[in-house]
């Protein structure tokens, strides 16, 4: 035998390539469990510190079931696959097996916890990994803390009396929604004349506040309407201000920024906009061809209506949906006893945000009235955010006690609206949708929604007229005016 195969742990350092890849988390043996020694104690709303130790015994169990997988797979200069003694796997791949004895160890006493208790996470746990050592003797300890869903109790929803809005729909509605729809293709015409209300403009602006420039050069776009929505503020009277003015003008107003803006150091402070009117268009709305209805997706002007009418009663439904929601919110949660920690609402504002943004989608809502509520959200994030939460959490655990399932017709229905209100093709939606991972917030919404659906099956009604929720007179844009707030600029003493 060779100088090498009589010493094979002089051989050069052993690459991961010499081992298989760690299986996902294999049992030690069948039907074997640590003996853990578990201490949850609550630190404040939906929030726990959990203590886990693991016996030293445990850890020698996983360490000889490990050492068994490596000594049967490793490859050893000098020994048949299998035959290389346990002490040298140990020693040429000790990184190798420290890293899968913590691995085992650890996921191992995580979902042996989570069988264990009724810890029910919403985020993964604060657990520093890279850090944490497994011992050569002794027990293993370590500790973490986990935000938890609310435990709460569910009072009856049934027979609840809520007030259900309702809406007639008529020819002046359609012709409404139809041209909302048709202006999503619509064609910019460059006009010299002065600005008038429907116009689109293309605006530099510049926003300072006490004297100090907050924003400069900011580029944006946007109908004139009579309210411009920014993500942390609003301008009334917007189609006013930039009456008659020209490409070159300059118009001034101020602007009160949100009270839940981003931006706390300037939540409710007065702001100065200067907007130059770089270029002023005429919105010329597509002709009703057949181009467009392909493009669309239908044959005839006809069919195209009865999308939009659909289009439109299901969006009554959405806004008779949001309504009923918060009735049934606010009954449920009138007794309840739970909070949910600042941090934990701060964390899902844009969680929250996309979900309320994929509701509208769903119920046929276009881009542009769906920029004008999310701007209108930005400014309340954070009741928002915590409003939704608490709304997700009891519609959730309605829908668990009430066995709600989500088939694959519901999903295909809800894609099919969505593509048709946004002018696009459904396999693509999909597509997209199934690659950025969204499609399971998609299913959630609608397990919602038929939790809301079983609500309003055992509800009493008294019918109230619908206020009109028409977004014609809006105008939203990407732009938050106070964007930085790790710069506070112009703090009052």
């Amino acid at each position: 035998m060779s100088t090498v195969a009589e010493n094979p742990v002089a051989e050069q350092e052993p690459t991961t390539a010499d081992i298989p890849a760690a299986e996902s988390q294999p049992e030690a043996a069948p039907g074997w469990r640590m003996t853990l020694g578990v201490d949850v104690k609550d630190i404040g709303p939906c929030k726990k510190h959990v203590k886990v130790k693991v016996p030293q015994d445990d850890i020698a169990h996983i360490r000889n079931f490990v050492l068994d997988e490596m000594k049967s797979k490793a490859a050893v200069p000098g020994f048949r696959p299998g035959k290389a003694p346990k002490d040298i796997i140990a020693k040429r791949f000790s990184r190798e097996l420290n890293d899968e004895i913590k691995q085992k160890v650890l996921i191992g006493s995580l979902e042996q916890l989570s069988q264990d208790t009724n810890i029910e996470p919403i985020n993964e746990p604060d657990l520093d990994v890279e850090n944490l050592t497994i011992p050569d003797a002794g027990d293993f300890e370590y500790e973490f803390q986990v935000e938890v869903r609310p435990a709460f109790d569910l009072p009856a929803y049934d027979q609840i009396t809520i007030k259900r809005p309702i809406r007639e729909t008529g020819e002046t509605d359609v012709n409404e929604a139809q041209q909302r729809f048709l202006e999503q293709y619509a064609e910019l015409v460059p006009s010299d004349g002065g600005v008038e209300s429907g116009d689109s403009v293309k605006i530099c602006a510049s926003f300072s506040y006490q004297g100090s420039t907050l924003q400069d050069h900011a580029h944006f776009t946007a109908r004139v309407r009579s309210t411009l929505r920014f993500e942390d503020g609003e301008i009334a009277d917007f189609d006013k201000l930039l009456a008659g003015a020209k490409a070159g003008d300059t118009c001034e107003t101020s602007i009160t920024i949100s009270k839940e803006a981003e931006n706390v150091a300037m939540r409710g402070e007065k702001v100065q906009a200067t907007f130059k009117i770089e270029e002023v268009d005429r919105v010329k709305l597509p002709e009703l061809n057949r181009t467009l209805f392909q493009r669309v997706g239908v044959e005839t002007l006809d069919e195209l209506r009865i999308e939009i009418e659909q289009a439109l009663q299901r969006q009554i439904q959405y806004d008779q949906r949001q309504a009923v929601r918060k009735q049934v919110l606010d009954k449920i949660t009138a007794s309840a006893t739970w909070e949910l920690p600042e941090d934990l609402v701060l964390k899902q504002v844009e969680n929250a945000m996309y979900r309320e943004v994929l509701e509208m989608q769903q119920a046929g809502y276009t881009e542009q009235e769906i920029r004008v509520r999310e701007n209108e959200l930005r400014q309340h994030q954070v009741s928002m955010t915590r409003r939704a939460m608490k709304e997700h959490f009891i519609l959730d655990k309605i829908a668990t006690q009430e066995n709600i399932d989500v088939s694959e017709y519901d999903i295909e229905a809800e894609l099919h609206y969505m593509a048709m209100a946004r002018g696009e093709n459904v396999r693509r939606l999909r597509a997209r949708m199934e690659k950025s991972g969204v499609i399971e917030n998609l299913e959630a919404q609608i397990r919602e929604r038929k939790a809301v659906d079983v609500i309003l099956s055992k509800a009493v009604f008294e019918d109230v007229p619908m206020e009109n929720s028409s977004t014609l007179n809006v105008e939203a844009v990407e732009l938050e005016i106070c964007h930085n707030p790790d710069e506070p600029i112009g703090l009052k003493a």
